[in-house]
């Protein structure tokens, strides 16, 4: 994938460079307002662009050559990122955190982008979900909030992600729980004399059982970046991958966009972790009865396939205080996530409060 300064397309009206519009078509000149469409693509080629690659292949190095394609990269020291390069770029800063690196001359043979979800929300509007997201949050800084609604602008990013489908066959060994339950005699203390009641008593009686699952996992999502917490991007699902077209530069005009960090094989085995946790939860469901236990669990994976996509995220740091935060933007959704800031202020006031009330509360008490 080209590095994303690459990505500049100049306005047949005045020769400015272009920018893609969120939730448009089309790109846009800032300087004259004059609109370009993207043009939509051929079923042909969004059906080869929306396909699945076999991963046995991927994994094997045995793609087709047009799958792939040579970049000049270099792994940012400070946040991980991995930073593509033009030509005859030796040095730049990283995008994530503003670092300086420098590239060597070589090339590396990296997985081609098929597909991506353009950017639906604008900066203003990426901006507003997040400064909403801040605001719902207890015990939050004011200052941050209105920090953040003045602060500098959203960078959009396309992160990049692997999806994953595999038919899965698992046979498992466990234990079904029935709960059932029983009288018992306790004797306890009203008013200070000993009184005998009757209470049930839960118990479960365990009955071995053995059994099988399927299931067909489809797109499977796998952040294939480092320079985001992964808490955080996971925390933006769900995304809606009926969006995904076919990759073109002109989506990417105007935004940054990261080379993957995660590998395939990495991606592929964080990717059958997921399907693993799903797979627990159907033995779960296929055992039954009111608890479960599970011994064993033997899973099969046949016509594995993967694709290599590009989804939208906007991004924002800022400093306050003397700490550092920094906040995810679902592009498509506006779903926020970030770290969580505290306000001493605010904390402090609450305990106060806190103990005034039960303060009085005793004191009415006391009266009573």
């Amino acid at each position: 994938m080209p590095r994303p300064e690459e990505h500049r397309w100049p306005c047949e009206a005045c020769g400015a460079d272009l920018t893609f519009a969120p939730g448009q078509q089309e790109l846009v000149c800032g300087h004259c307002g004059h609109v370009q469409r993207i043009p939509a693509a051929p079923a042909s080629e969004r059906d080869r662009a929306l396909g699945e690659l076999d991963l046995r292949a991927a994994l094997e190095g045995t793609l087709p050559r047009d799958a792939t394609v040579d970049v000049r990269l270099v792994r940012c020291p400070s946040c991980g990122a991995e930073i593509e390069f033009d030509g005859v770029t030796h040095a730049s800063a990283c995008p994530f955190c503003a670092t300086p690196v420098v590239v060597d001359t070589g090339t590396h043979r990296h997985i081609k982008p098929q597909a991506l979800v353009p950017f639906k929300l604008t900066e203003r509007e990426g901006r507003e979900a997040m400064v909403r997201w801040l605001g719902s949050l207890w015990f939050a800084p004011n200052g941050l909030t209105e920090y953040a609604r003045k602060g500098r602008t959203l960078t959009g990013i396309y992160v990049p992600y692997w999806t994953f489908d595999a038919a899965t066959r698992s046979r498992y060994a466990g234990q079904r729980g029935d709960a059932y339950y029983e009288t018992r005699t306790v004797t306890v203390m009203v008013d200070g004399k000993p009184q005998r009641r009757q209470e049930q008593v839960r118990k479960i009686r365990w009955t071995p059982v053995r059994g099988w699952v399927g299931r067909f996992f489809d797109d499977v999502l796998v952040l294939a970046s480092t320079a985001l917490p992964r808490r955080y991007t996971d925390a933006l699902a769900p995304w809606d991958l009926g969006a995904l077209q076919p990759y073109r530069p002109d989506y990417l005009s105007g935004f940054e966009a990261e080379g993957y960090t995660i590998a395939l094989p990495e991606g592929h085995a964080i990717g059958r972790q997921v399907m693993a946790e799903v797979i627990a939860q159907d033995v779960r469901r296929d055992i039954g009865g009111d608890e479960q236990r599970i011994d064993r669990i033997d899973s099969t994976f046949e016509d594995e396939t993967f694709k290599h996509i590009l989804l939208p995220i906007w991004m924002a740091a800022y400093k306050y205080n003397g700490k550092s935060y920094r906040f995810v933007v679902n592009g498509q959704t506006g779903k926020v996530q970030g770290e969580r800031p505290w306000s001493a202020w605010k904390i402090a006031l609450a305990v106060i409060a806190g103990l005034i009330v039960a303060g009085v509360v005793a004191w009415v008490t006391q009266q009573q």
